[in-house]
């Protein structure tokens, strides 16, 4: 709303800011989004859909890739997938780090660096003990390894976790996007297009596999606004859209009519709804879909 009499005109936007905060406190966030956006460009608000082949580009041997872990957030099969798309599908290792796995893991980077393959490090917020040698593994990398060679890690935010490796490497965040259309394009932009055109009944597919996707959106979004959200916070992951999005294709292929019971069977009560433990949010997640 303008601002009474002469304020209206007599401000500059950052000027209303200020007057904003001394009454609605609250709508500040907003107002400082609107602002960077008329300033600067919405490029600056809206963050950038989650791409590993982008960020693959800036890694080298002497740079590894660290995805940053959330809560609900599991990157292991967008990393399978970039792994079948760069034909390394047989040519990496995976050590997840915990008790008794570091000198595995030493050696799992060891040997790929000199054959070419890559090494996954999954938890490294789970081995304290081994980070002091993770640095200096990571210090000595050089052009002497095998130019295939790249040095991939999972990990929580920790203390423990050294920066001169954060520093030197390229860092991915997998947070669920903000907002139901980030969340759509970041879900249309890792799908696997090949699959859903192969189908004998694309067109139905592609309709309803839309509805899975927004309805993704939503229950991850409705998290933001707690217990007016879900009454108990749940962690829907990508892995519940892509069963979904799985058992979709062959359902759809199956059945002469599109058997909307079966989806929303399996969608609201078995994928997402084995998760779901209050009978109102039951009630609430099958009538979305």
């Amino acid at each position: 709303m303008p601002l009474p009499g002469e304020w209206e005109t007599k401000l500059d936007y950052f000027q209303k800011m200020i007057a904003l905060k001394s009454i609605r406190p609250d709508k500040v966030p907003l107002a400082v989004q609107h602002f960077v956006s008329e300033k600067m460009g919405k490029q600056f608000i809206e963050p950038p859909t989650f791409s590993i082949a982008k960020s693959f580009k800036d890694a080298s041997v002497t740079v590894p890739l660290i995805f940053v872990l959330s809560a609900g957030s599991d990157p292991v099969a967008d990393f399978m997938r970039f792994a079948e798309e760069m034909s390394m599908a047989k040519k990496f290792d995976a050590i997840s780090l915990g008790r008794g796995q570091d000198k595995k893991a030493e050696n799992c980077i060891n040997e790929n660096a000199g054959r070419g393959g890559w090494a996954l490090l999954m938890n490294c917020h789970l081995a304290s003990s081994f980070m002091p040698k993770l640095e200096r593994i990571v210090e000595n990398l050089d052009d002497s390894s095998h130019r295939d060679f790249r040095l991939w890690m999972t990990s929580m935010p920790s203390k423990a976790f050294p920066v001169s490796v954060l520093q030197n490497s390229v860092k991915m965040t997998l947070e669920p996007p903000s907002g139901l259309k980030q969340n759509v394009l970041g879900t249309y932009e890792a799908l696997d297009w090949k699959e859903v055109e192969d189908s004998t009944k694309p067109d139905i597919v592609k309709r309803l596999l839309f509805g899975f996707c927004f309805f993704h959106a939503i229950v991850q979004d409705r998290r933001k606004f707690g217990p007016i959200g879900w009454n108990i916070p749940y962690a829907f992951t990508n892995e519940d859209l892509m069963v979904s999005r799985k058992q979709l294709k062959i359902f759809v292929e199956d059945y002469e009519e599109v058997p909307y019971k079966v989806l929303n069977y399996v969608g609201a009560e078995v994928n997402y709804g084995g998760r779901v433990t209050d009978d109102k949010d039951g009630r609430l997640i099958r009538t979305i879909l």
